[in-house]
């Protein structure tokens, strides 16, 4: 038997053939355990109601778990792997003209260790089958501190909250350039997520915005250096407006000094779309280009169906965002319920794929929360 490698030279070699299948079969294994590890955070973050909702599957909120799964782990690996075995996917829409986002396999940077540490932690919450309550009891009673909502809570603010009960912390707000803003006002609805390095945040989760808060949403957008927004709500669900539009529907709009083209919207298949801006500064007369991404089957009184579609998505985000500094916008309607979860499935999975030695979900959520109240609203 020959196999031939991607330069197209022919190796008859057995250590080369054993070296290509453990590399093939460790594709495979990534994307299995990545939906394995999505399905224990999901389990923390399930259940919709109003815009909070979240990613569906088995596992708990959090707990500490660490080390190996012990004997026999390395067939539970091939077990569980089973059950996430990668089905026949629907190729790109023809809408879509983007040839570098073609569909690729999951990178294969998960070790076995890695894996062993996602079974260990699934399988102790499927043991301990109340653990998950107690958890997820402990996380409603905690309480950021400082907790100050005082700026977005003011008389002058107020109108600028889609929903009075989710705002931005006082010591974790995104604050804009005053005299830059039309209303002379540096307030948003949005909360800077520090992932690590307290200089450089990983995240804004904001509201999605208001028809008076467009023009505040660009200029955030601008000041931030940001080049890629996630969005995790439709405009209008069930007959209710969730999010205006701040974008144009063809052609350009002019919000205060920034002026959005509308370059190209790709349908990528029917849980979500990317659209691409081209953003430029009037006064400046800078200009810069940006990508949404604008996940479609996530509704606010539920869950997604599957995780493929939320494990896909967030592949392309992070394909389009890798290798940048700037924040990732994240929002939905109220910049908290799905907004939340979906930075809390990024930034445990970033850390699986970091090779981390074990998982804490609840001790994740409680450092968003810390920086942001409400996010994750439901079990």
């Amino acid at each position: 038997m020959k196999t031939k490698d991607t330069s197209g030279v022919t190796c008859s070699c057995p250590a080369h053939q054993d070296l290509c299948r453990q590399h093939m079969a460790s594709k495979g294994a990534f994307g299995r355990l990545e939906a394995a590890a999505l399905g224990a955070v999901g389990g923390a973050s399930g259940g919709g109601g109003g815009s909070g909702g979240a990613g569906g599957g088995a596992g708990g909120a959090g707990g500490a778990t660490g080390g190996a799964a012990g004997g026999g782990a390395d067939s539970r690996v091939s077990s569980v792997s089973s059950q996430f075995s990668d089905g026949a996917q629907p190729s790109p829409s023809s809408h879509s003209s983007t040839p570098s986002w073609c569909e690729e396999p999951a990178q294969a940077n998960m070790d076995i260790s890695t894996g062993h540490m996602i079974l260990a932690y699934m399988e102790d919450h499927l043991r301990n089958k109340d653990r998950l309550m107690k958890e997820w009891e402990a996380l409603c009673s905690y309480q950021a501190e400082p907790s100050a909502v005082s700026v977005a809570q003011s008389d002058a603010n107020a109108k600028k909250n889609r929903c009075p009960d989710s705002v931005p912390y006082d010591h974790s707000r995104v604050k804009l350039k005053a005299e830059i803003n039309p209303s002379r006002s540096d307030y948003i609805n949005a909360s800077t997520i520090i992932e690590h390095d307290p200089r450089m945040p990983a995240y804004i989760a904001t509201q999605g915005p208001l028809s008076h808060t467009i023009s505040d949403f660009w200029q955030m957008v601008w000041e931030n250096g940001c080049t890629v927004i996630v969005m995790m709500t439709a405009l209008v669900e069930d007959g209710e407006k969730q999010c205006d539009r701040y974008w144009p529907d063809e052609g350009s709009s002019l919000y205060h000094i920034y002026e959005v083209n509308l370059v190209s919207e790709h349908i990528w298949c029917n849980d979500f779309l990317v659209r691409s801006f081209y953003l430029k500064n009037v006064q400046t007369q800078e200009t810069r280009t940006l990508t949404q991404f604008h996940f479609l089957s996530w509704p606010a009184q539920g869950i997604p169906t599957s995780t493929r579609p939320l494990l896909d998505f967030r592949r392309k985000v992070n394909k389009c965002y890798r290798g940048r500094s700037c924040p990732i916008i994240v929002h939905c309607s109220d910049g908290t319920g799905r907004t939340g979860t979906y930075i809390l499935i990024d930034m445990v999975l970033n850390r699986m794929a970091k090779g981390v030695k074990e998982i804490d979900i609840a001790a994740t959520l409680e450092h968003v929360r810390d920086q942001r109240p409400g996010m994750v609203r439901t079990k």
